[in-house]
């Protein structure tokens, strides 16, 4: 067994399927609309087969949980490949005005990432 994909809700569907485009070359599938259901969703494919759905319904309103502890999905992790890649991409998405929610480095189980939100306030781990 394997997991097929991970789903989020979004208030914006074309601005994060631009984002895990733009730095996490994730490949978009076409728009998907279902005008009776009033939704929006796209499936995005990463390099390795994993893939993410992002889905949109208007009525749906914004939420923020950076800083609140809860059962269920806490985050997403992806994996770049080195950790000169997580730095890099790390600052790259400072400089573009993403907050870094956690500097580079190595965990307590040896484990090297960075922590950044999406333009949502999803947050990323950015992985070796």
């Amino acid at each position: 067994m394997r997991i097929e994909h991970i789903a989020i809700w979004v208030s914006d569907v074309e601005a994060m399927r631009k984002f895990y485009e733009k730095y996490f070359n994730a490949v978009s599938g076409e728009r998907y609309h279902n005008p009776s259901k009033n939704f929006t969703s796209y499936f995005l494919s990463f390099d390795d087969g994993a893939r993410l759905e992002i889905m949109h319904k208007p009525e749906m309103g914004p939420t923020s949980n950076m800083n609140v502890t809860f059962t269920g999905y806490a985050h997403l992790a992806i994996s770049v490949g080195s950790k000169k890649r997580v730095n890099t991409l790390t600052e790259e998405l400072r400089k573009e005005g993403f907050t870094i929610a956690g500097e580079p480095r190595t965990t307590g189980d040896g484990y090297y990432e960075s922590v950044i939100l999406d333009p949502e306030g999803n947050q990323i781990e950015i992985t070796i």
